[in-house]
């Protein structure tokens, strides 16, 4: 497993944008699964955790940290046997349910109007999934008037009744989810029918309709729903818009070993994994632009991210796909976000799984315990990225081979991007024992001067921050004093320079 090469050369072109890199792909996901939604965001107003009518603020706090573009809720599985109706109006009239797909109840204490309120402390745009696998078009049609029409309607003045005199505002909305699964077992010729179906009842909402995508690297779905729906997907003489705005598909790479505990050939196995998003993005693109070759419809992975197995008893419907985050989570999640910012001119938006609790969460919460995790900083680190120009970047570094079975990964990722006289370069040390020593061009520009570098390290590869030791993984300070950059071994890293 030794690098073929310990020395990395960097270079980046300074002049030479290449596309602006959209905030939304550093977007979240929630949930109603596990203690994601409560005890996770929602407390209730009677709680003594600190909270803003129910939505406990710690959390809230933290996240705006690292500056959340857009939530996608109410899921996942959940969303296909959500029915909107039953989270609105007084909590206390509000019907109890089944949680259908991640066992246990479901109270609707959160629904609609908190979800809007959450989006609101955070700042985020709200993406909303909407129910077609037990659903219809018309409890789809009503909830979209529910939320973003003016007009004086029945619907409308339930709204307004229910203390939301002005409309909601609902931008992004999802037609199904995993339509290919948990949405329904359907095949994507029938999906897209239906999805024909849904979206044009949802057409005059002037909405991003977001067609449910692939599953992985199903590239054959991809084809056959674009083939079913072609001629309806880039609109017709009755719609004003396209029936398909997005098209979302989902990756997750799986484990090696457990959330914590893990060799160090697991380490690259799931590395190894993560970095092949790219490959299936770029692959799904392709399928797509035979159909939309000016690229009107976005690509969009809203699900990704680690998943380990259950760590609690999955009879307790509280701890479901709860699971500790690492510092080869934060790796990950940094490979991920460097992939996407490098391709910035093929993806939109992306969701990763989940905000809290669940899966490789940003925060964990024990009552009023609560924690941010190894991903959360480098969700905070990468923020500098939102909103900039990506900037064409190579590599050139050694590759670590480590299983016949799994192709070799290069030592050093990264990408950059520029904001004004600002650029910011993220690297990451894939690997688990050596240092790495770089050295960065820059072409198109006089001078750049490192004002700052910060890094996310530890000396154990299965560093982790725990409710007794909550700071054990922080980012800090770093300081270039040869001119060469020395990685720390599985590191995290993120430079700023000024431009002269």
């Amino acid at each position: 497993m030794d690098p073929q090469d310990k020395r990395t050369r960097v270079v980046i072109h300074a002049d030479e944008p290449l596309a602006p890199i959209n905030p939304n792909i550093y977007g979240h996901f929630a949930e109603h699964l596990g203690s994601l939604i409560y005890d996770g965001l929602w407390v209730g107003t009677e709680s003594r955790i600190p909270n803003d009518r129910g939505i406990r603020l710690d959390v809230v706090n933290a996240l705006k940290k690292i500056k959340v573009p857009v939530l996608r809720w109410p899921g996942g599985c959940f969303a296909d046997d959500y029915h909107w109706q039953d989270g609105i109006g007084p909590r206390e009239q509000r019907p109890t349910r089944m949680n259908l797909w991640w066992g246990g109840t479901e109270t609707n204490a959160f629904g609609t109007h908190e979800f809007f309120q959450l989006c609101e402390m955070l700042g985020a745009e709200p993406y909303i999934c909407g129910n077609m696998g037990t659903g219809t078009p018309r409890e789809m049609r009503e909830w979209l008037e529910y939320m973003n029409v003016e007009l004086d309607t029945t619907i409308t003045r339930e709204r307004a009744k229910n203390g939301a005199l002005e409309p909601l505002g609902i931008r992004y909305f999802g037609i199904g989810n995993e339509s290919w699964g948990c949405g329904g077992n359907m095949t994507p010729q029938y999906y897209a029918n239906e999805y024909a179906r849904f979206a044009t009842y949802a057409d005059r909402m002037f909405l991003v309709k977001i067609a449910s995508g692939a599953n992985a690297d199903d590239y054959d779905w991809t084809r056959r729903f674009f083939e079913a729906i072609s001629g309806r997907a880039c609109g017709c003489k009755q719609s004003r818009t396209a029936l398909v705005n997005g098209f979302a598909f989902h990756y997750y790479c799986g484990t090696s070993g457990t959330a914590t505990e893990y060799s160090v050939l697991d380490w690259y196995k799931l590395l190894g994994k993560a970095v092949k998003i790219e490959e299936i993005m770029k692959r799904h693109r392709i399928v797509m632009d035979d159909f939309d070759p000016r690229r009107q419809i976005m690509l969009i992975c809203d699900e990704w991210g680690t998943w380990h197995p259950q760590m609690h008893n999955i009879l307790d419907p509280s701890k479901r796909l709860m699971q500790q985050n690492t510092m080869r989570d934060a790796v990950v999640a940094a490979l991920t976000l460097d992939i996407f910012n490098r391709n910035a001119d093929i993806i939109a938006m992306s969701n990763i799984a989940q905000m809290v609790n669940v899966l490789q969460a940003m925060i964990l919460t024990d009552g009023p315990r609560m924690l941010c995790t190894p991903t959360y900083h480098v969700y905070e680190m990468y923020k500098e990225h939102q909103g900039g120009t990506s900037l064409p970047i190579r590599i050139e570094t050694g590759s670590i081979t480590f299983d016949r079975d799994f192709p070799s990964i290069k030592s050093v990722a990264g990408s950059a991007s520029r904001k004004g006289k600002e650029m910011t370069v993220s690297l990451v040390n894939v690997d688990a024992q050596e240092h790495a020593s770089v050295g960065i061009e820059f072409r198109g520009t006089r001078n750049a001067s490192l004002k700052r570098w910060r890094v996310l390290a530890a000396r154990d590869i299965h560093a982790k921050n725990t409710f007794d030791d909550p700071g054990a993984v922080l980012p800090r300070d770093k300081e270039d004093t040869t001119g060469h950059l020395e990685l720390d071994p599985a590191s995290v890293n993120v430079l700023t320079y000024e431009i002269g």
